[in-house]
């Protein structure tokens, strides 16, 4: 079937075979050294077979201290054959059933707020943030002190390294989701050269970008992941004003600097999936109407993507519209909203749903994702995560276990 969405577009020295992006969708479930496990490979080769052409590997540790949990992946110099063999398998299996290989970017984090490396929260902090801590006060928080915050660019940079030796084609530096980059952007009250002005709070982010660039060269691009805003109340949050709205101009100085380091490609989302996560994923039961979420996306998504029109932005939140997904997609396209339509809870429940679409030209109304963020609650509990509605046989026994303590 003929559809905007199958266009191809070449990102720096890359052909992207089309515009479907799988967005980095952590799985929980490496090795407790950090590397590739039985259920992660499952996965990642279930992605293979879907068509897409951009698979966004998930979050992937620089540093032990920054893990979101205990088997979340971490690519180091023990656990860098795991990495090679998979991707070696995607792009195989990949150019066997689809005719290409997809373009594979490792997403590399440092989960700050969010470290729990031993199952238990050990939170590294930019600065104390009594909104974010609400019913959290005694969590045994850590400010990352400058000279601690100096050591992350050469992490950055020797998990550069390998991510080019493995075989990934790209890598971003993820600066979303309250994790330590994205926390640092809203740090106006700390002290000391990574707080202040805004020059100071994107000073880690740019080091670590510049750190990469110099570790990969021209073989492989470099992008990011980005909160346009934090949609936190003033002053708790990065990118809104006093009046809790929306303002997008500190936004803009740091893509315009991006473009200014050679990104041309930056996949945006907005929110905390801790604390808001209807934000960036609309969906069930939350506090606003689903259809509300999805606007605020677009409306942020495409602002951005007409500010800075050589640079490429996937869009986030694609999921909610659930079997009317895929023309959804298309309209942000057509719309000049994004130029990739970037999708996450539907790759647990549906991995073969872009496919099933250019066959059929519809997506299956019982393969969709329900939006009923069970997938999410799987990894609140300390456990695996996937879709134990769709993908039961694998995922059903351990939200019975670890959810529902049966």
């Amino acid at each position: 079937m003929e559809t905007v969405l199958s266009l191809p577009l070449k990102i720096h020295n890359r052909e992207i075979c089309n515009r479907v992006v799988f967005h980095p969708m952590e799985g929980c479930d490496g090795t407790f050294d950090g590397g590739i496990d039985e259920l992660t490979r499952r996965r990642y080769l279930r992605f293979a077979k879907s068509g897409v052409g951009i698979i966004w590997f998930e979050a992937t540790a620089v540093t032990n201290e920054g893990r979101a949990n205990p088997r979340q992946l971490f690519l180091n110099e023990n656990t860098k054959d795991s990495f090679r063999a998979l991707v070696k398998e995607i792009k195989a299996v990949s150019l066997a059933e689809n005719g290409f290989e997809p373009v594979i970017i490792v997403q590399l984090t440092h989960s700050g707020r969010f470290s729990k490396p031993n199952g238990t929260p050990e939170p590294i902090v930019a600065y104390r943030n009594s909104h974010w801590e609400i019913g959290k006060e005694n969590q045994p928080y850590i400010v990352a002190t400058d000279d601690y915050l100096s050591t992350i660019p050469d992490k950055y940079y020797n998990a550069a390294v390998l991510a080019k030796e493995v075989g990934f084609d790209g890598i971003d530096v993820k600066c979303c989701h309250g994790y330590l980059f994205n926390e640092l952007l809203s740090a106006t009250e700390r002290e000391g050269v990574y707080g202040g002005s805004l020059r100071n709070r994107t000073r880690l982010y740019f080091d670590c970008i510049d750190a990469v660039k110099k570790a990969v060269g021209e073989d492989v691009f470099v992008t990011t992941r980005l909160n346009a805003c934090d949609c936190f109340p003033y002053p708790f949050g990065f990118g809104v004003d006093e009046n809790n709205n929306i303002d997008l101009s500190e936004t803009k100085l740091i893509i315009k600097e991006l473009y200014e380091k050679g990104i041309r490609l930056i996949n945006l989302t907005l929110g905390n999936p801790y604390l808001i996560p209807h934000i960036n994923r609309p969906c069930m039961n939350a506090p606003e109407d689903g259809e509300a979420g999805l606007k605020r996306i677009y409306d942020v998504t495409k602002e951005l993507n007409e500010a800075f029109p050589e640079i490429s932005f996937i869009a986030s939140g694609l999921t909610y519209p659930a079997d009317s997904a895929m023309e959804y997609a298309e309209r942000i396209i057509n719309d000049g909203v994004a130029d990739f339509a970037g999708f996450g809870r539907l790759t647990f429940a549906y991995p073969s749903f872009y496919k099933d679409y250019l066959e059929k030209g519809t997506l299956d109304k019982n393969k969709v994702c329900l939006k009923c963020s069970k997938c999410s609650l799987l990894m609140r509990a300390g456990t695996v995560a996937g879709c134990p509605i769709r993908d039961s046989e694998v995922y059903m026994p351990y939200y019975q276990k670890y959810v529902l303590g049966k």
